[in-house]
């Protein structure tokens, strides 16, 4: 898969994605800082790229009119570095069970030492979807 990491995630995500056999790039770091969300999303959606964000209501938004999109990777909580890269290790594991993300959306959440998953179609009415998958995840370490 080619994530794309936006830049209110770190750039470590980058490394975790790579070493889990993953093109990744972070939105920093290819001359994009500072884009506002649609340009973000169309540069994802341009270079098939999962966009990973922490930004839920603006890419939910953008991503609800796009018919085809290759995914979009939502780590709801605001949370430090550490965190982060749990988080997205938990993300991967998740993806590597469903497979390519087209037209879905995967949640990420924590509460304590839980990490949620919940996998669903998006759009909803896309022609691309499929069931409405849900995982629950467990402990992440």
């Amino acid at each position: 898969m080619r994530f794309l990491i936006d830049e209110c995630l770190s750039i470590d995500l980058v490394s975790i994605a790579s070493q889990a056999g993953h093109e990744a790039q972070h939105v920093t770091r290819v001359g994009k800082a500072g884009w506002k969300g649609w340009n973000v999303a169309r540069h994802a959606a341009e270079g098939d790229f999962v966009l990973v964000t922490n930004n839920a209501s603006d890419f939910r938004m953008l991503y609800a009119a796009q018919p085809l999109h290759a995914g979009l990777v939502i780590i709801l909580p605001s949370v430090n570095r550490a965190q982060q890269q749990r988080l997205f290790l938990g993300a991967l594991d998740e993806l590597a069970r469903f497979g390519e993300p087209v037209n879905r959306v995967l949640e990420v959440d924590i509460e304590g030492d839980e990490v949620t998953f919940k996998l669903y179609d998006f759009p909803a009415d896309s022609p691309w979807a499929t069931t409405g998958l849900s995982g629950a995840g467990g402990v992440v370490t």
